[in-house]
């Protein structure tokens, strides 16, 4: 297997490859296979989209967050795969609008769509739905690739993992078959006893998009997800990671709070004092990545420089 070109790939993949203690491949796999069985019977036409996804009923809205948490945990360690979480982003938004219900605001976003849509706006958006899950996990493919071929995953410590590191046969085969059932067993309750149980009743009423105030609001959604890619650049401190970093650890926390505030707040209704709350949380989201890291970084690199020459 090893003398093999292509058989030698397979085993530097998935037999010798040293892997850390956890790997979140499951849910990609799922997400894949099962929406390419949930395609076959979907109708991507206007008077039957909806129905065909109440027919379905293992349309779970909101349990692609389980997914999307443990990205969010994942690129939280070093803000690597910024560009896979994109593409995770633009899939589930296309595939939001599928049953037909708000997809008159979300094709006004840009203001370039016309108030109605129709079966080729539909379609085209089911097609891209269909896409972009493979292109996600090309991307996924060649982040390993880039791990495999490099240094490996980093940790925050910032230092080898290699002892840490096992091959993946058979070990973590065996290891995650527990965490694997568990994770099918919640997963299925979900699913086949309460596939609405995480929905939202605004989902059965149609969007009226001449209620949505939308450029500032498209102008935040987008730059609230490239912020991420500055932070190679803002990130100024002469230590890697926040392991012996105090200040960027508070700042850090605060920055979890202040997500976790957006979070609830972007659920409740347009009012007072939820609007306020929101705006003050919005700045200070950007301003973290803008000024607050930076200047911590320069702080803490004056506090190091000055400790070392005491």
């Amino acid at each position: 297997m090893k003398s093999h070109p292509l058989l030698k790939l397979l085993n530097g993949y998935l037999i010798d490859s040293p892997q850390p203690a956890n790997i979140s491949y499951l849910c990609l796999v799922i997400q894949i296979v099962t929406g390419v069985t949930l395609a076959m019977h979907y109708t991507p036409s206007v008077l039957e989209a909806f129905n065909s996804v109440e027919h379905i009923m293992r349309d779970v809205n909101n349990g692609w967050l389980a997914f999307f948490f443990l990205v969010y945990l994942h690129i939280g360690r070093g803000l690597y795969g910024t560009v896979i979480l994109i593409v995770m982003m633009a899939t589930a938004f296309l595939g939001y609008v599928l049953p037909y219900g708000q997809i008159t605001v979300i094709t006004n976003l840009m203001s370039a769509i016309g108030f109605s849509v129709n079966n080729a706006t539909l379609n085209r958006f089911f097609a891209l739905h269909f896409l972009l899950p493979f292109v996600l996990a090309a991307l996924a493919l060649m982040h390993l690739i880039a791990m495999h071929d490099t240094v490996g995953s980093g940790n925050p410590l910032g230092i080898s993992g290699n002892y840490d590191r096992l091959p993946f046969a058979p070990y973590f085969i065996f290891k995650d078959l527990v965490t694997i059932f568990i994770f099918f067993i919640v997963l299925s309750i979900f699913v086949f006893f309460m596939p609405n149980a995480l929905g939202d009743s605004e989902n059965y009423v149609m969007a009226n998009p001449m209620q949505t105030h939308k450029l500032l609001g498209v102008i935040a959604m987008f730059a609230a997800i490239l912020a991420l890619m500055v932070m190679p650049i803002t990130d100024l401190s002469k230590l890697r990671g926040v392991q012996f970093r105090p200040l960027s650890k508070v700042a850090f926390y605060i920055f979890v709070a202040n997500f976790l505030v957006l979070m609830q707040i972007g659920a409740k209704h347009v009012e007072t004092p939820f609007i306020e709350f929101g705006q003050i949380s919005t700045v200070l989201y950007f301003a973290y990545f803008f000024v607050i890291v930076p200047v911590v970084s320069l702080i803490e690199n004056s506090l190091v420089e000055l400790a070392t020459k005491k």
